[in-house]
């Protein structure tokens, strides 16, 4: 192995065990990892494999089951904790890591496929969703087999098996994500199809696949509707159309609204392919001097992947109810044009340049790992708070939020912490409180919460959003 090879495959192992460091440190954070590790740990804890829930008695029709499916089984497995949740998005990294290689290789040779496999593994998106509890690294998975399969097949006809691998990835998107996943694939392929048409259509199984991809993926939706009635309406007309059309969406069953005006996802896509888009940038403009606007022409495999790069940005560019994580399926094709277009430039990118943008995401997330780890306080989180309740009142304590529950609460106290609103709280803290428990008060409303006449309570414990107080009655004057 040369010197470049062994200098990305170093890189690629110091970004991984960075990566493996923050899965193993760091606890989950509200909202979302808590949100789907919860969702995924009473899959594994009910035994309900098609149906997953948001709550107990609470059916989550927000999306389709493939990521819950791959926790709740590393949960069975590994045991409930932050690396078994974290895991299956890391296989599913590997996956699309392995993809890119394979396509880059057969495109520009091994040292090109390691430099690419290098930029989409430590992204700001690339690195951070590859150890977080998210459906997207799933999504991404399916809509690059999709995309390296038809770029095999267009290259020189490849073997069969890839024609079947490109619907399959169609059936994976479609358990990952829904309908989004196909509109995310297909719409690359067919711009690349109208661009090339001497592209070896022949060899796509259009019949065969379309029946393998709803053979892996129509069962569940079939057996969902059935299970629990209104899922396919809410799923595919709220959750696939309300919710980008309508940027303050009141349908959401399980969430709010994330508003963010129209073209957002292109400031998202800065974010996500941070540093390396800022470098892509840099050398799109000197490409453009030197050789002008024709050296850009969508030509060959590279209209494909140019097509698949940005196609998930213009499709979200009118979307105004998005997140960062959307730009994740344009980032496998961005890192092999990426790095096809590096291996070319005579912009001379030294090897200080390469390690820089490389390391710089593992290492500012392993510093914000210890700082975490070392001060959990500073962290939206509340398994210290859980934690330290059953350390003082044991595993059977009574822990209740007043409002919300935050995810993560519901995810370390395995479902057990409940939520009270001022009257019932203030019922509990009557003359003659019923019993003791612990109750974790938002810190904005600590002073509203003031000393019942026949029970107490005792400030034990803080954390960055709420206090927790011990609530327990005091002896009648007969018993003393």
């Amino acid at each position: 192995m040369n010197k470049s090879l062994s200098r990305f495959t170093w890189l690629l192992g110091l970004a991984l065990a960075c990566r493996l460091a923050a899965m193993v440190l760091l606890p989950l954070m509200d909202t979302s990892e808590p949100r789907y590790a919860e969702i995924a740990r009473i899959m594994a804890e009910t035994g309900d494999w098609i149906t997953p829930y948001f709550d107990y008695g609470v059916p989550f029709w927000g999306k389709p089951p493939l990521s819950f499916w791959s926790q709740a089984l590393s949960f069975k497995l590994l045991g409930v904790g932050e690396f078994p949740a974290r895991l299956p998005s890391l296989l599913a990294t590997l996956g699309i890591l392995w993809l890119v290689f394979s396509a880059t290789r057969a495109l520009a040779g091994r040292q090109t496929a390691w430099l690419a496999v290098t930029i989409y593994g430590t992204s700001a998106l690339g690195f951070v969703a590859a150890g977080a509890v998210l459906t997207d690294p799933f999504l991404t998975f399916g809509t690059t087999l999709t995309l390296v399969a038809a770029l095999r097949i267009g290259l020189s006809g490849g073997s069969p098996l890839w024609g079947y691998l490109l619907f399959a990835g169609l059936g994976i998107g479609l358990l990952a994500k829904g309908p989004l996943a196909p509109v995310l694939a297909l719409v690359p392929l067919g711009t690349w199809l109208y661009l090339e048409p001497s592209a070896r259509i022949r060899h796509i199984p259009w019949v065969g696949g379309t029946l393998l991809a709803l053979a892996i993926s129509l069962p569940w939706y079939i057996a969902a509707e059935l299970k629990t009635p209104g899922f396919l309406e809410y799923f595919i007309v709220g959750e696939h159309f309300l919710r980008f059309v309508d940027s303050g969406w009141n349908g959401d069953l399980y969430g709010s609204a994330h508003r963010a005006a129209l073209g957002t996802i292109w400031w998202y896509a800065v974010q996500a392919t941070f540093p390396w888009g800022l470098a892509a940038a840099a050398l799109f403009v000197a490409a453009v001097r030197q050789r002008g606007w024709h050296f850009f022409r969508p030509e060959g495999w590279r209209g494909l992947l140019l097509a698949g790069c940005l196609w998930p940005l213009v499709f979200f560019t009118f979307a105004g109810n998005i997140l960062w994580t959307y730009v994740q399926p344009a980032l496998p094709p961005f890192a092999m044009l990426l790095a096809m277009a590096l291996q070319k430039s005579d912009s001379r990118w030294s090897h200080r340049a390469v390690v820089a943008c490389a390391g710089l995401i593992p290492v500012v997330i392993l510093v914000f790992t210890l700082v975490v780890h070392y001060r959990p306080g500073s962290a939206k989180t509340e398994k210290q708070l859980v934690e330290f309740t059953r350390k003082s009142g044991g595993a059977q304590a009574e822990l209740l939020y007043l409002g919300d529950r935050p995810f993560s609460a519901r995810f370390y106290s395995a479902g057990s912490a409940k939520s009270v609103d001022r009257r019932e709280l203030d019922k509990l803290l009557g003359d003659r409180p019923a019993r003791n428990f612990y109750l974790a008060v938002p810190k904005e409303h600590i002073d509203s919460i003031s000393a019942p006449p026949a029970g107490h309570l005792q400030e034990l414990f803080t954390n960055r959003r709420y206090a927790l107080f011990q609530a327990f009655r005091k002896p009648d004057a007969d018993s003393l």
